[in-house]
């Protein structure tokens, strides 16, 4: 089922990236591929969007995304710092101007001693990365999920309007 509100914005931030020829890659755990879905649901997202990992484990997060071994013990798979490490490899891996993030835990139940919609969200270009941390309402799991989704997707616009506008 697709939630409005949340096409509304990949289809803004979509349309954003491909006037501004700005590619986009993604990498996520909490939300499961939700935001490549959004993403590749917009007409014309092909241009910008070329690689969407989803990396729910701490093994994927190392081995096929590169993660640093030693950023996962140290903070664990729900950080700042591995959600900024996911951006950066994912940006080099898909050869693109931005990478963007999402770790968290959907719930119900907790997860590392966090409990459900401690979220963190990150995007990294050649300015550097930028992460923020969401204490989303854990109404249910799909609400924590598809309200970060949503925030990586305006974090990833906020992010290029930056680059763009300097």
């Amino acid at each position: 089922m697709i939630d409005l509100e949340l096409y509304k914005t990949a289809a803004n931030t979509v349309e954003f990236l491909k006037s501004h020829n700005i590619t986009l890659s993604t990498a996520e755990s909490c939300t499961g591929g939700m935001i490549s879905s959004y993403i590749t649901a917009v007409p014309g997202a092909s241009q910008i969007f070329g690689l969407g990992i989803v990396s729910y484990t701490c093994k994927i997060k190392n081995k096929v995304l590169g993660v640093d071994a030693e950023t996962l013990a140290a903070f664990g798979a729900v950080s700042e710092q591995t959600a900024r490490e996911m951006a950066e490899k994912v940006r080099l891996k898909g050869g693109a101007d931005i990478g963007a993030a999402v770790t968290g835990v959907a719930g119900p139940d907790g997860s590392e001693g966090h409990p459900p919609g401690y979220v963190f969200i990150a995007v990294s270009g050649d300015r550097g990365a930028e992460a923020k941390l969401l204490n989303i309402e854990p109404k249910d799991r799909n609400f924590v999920r598809e309200s970060a989704a949503k925030a990586v997707l305006e974090l990833i616009k906020s992010y290029a309007e930056v680059t763009v506008n300097g």
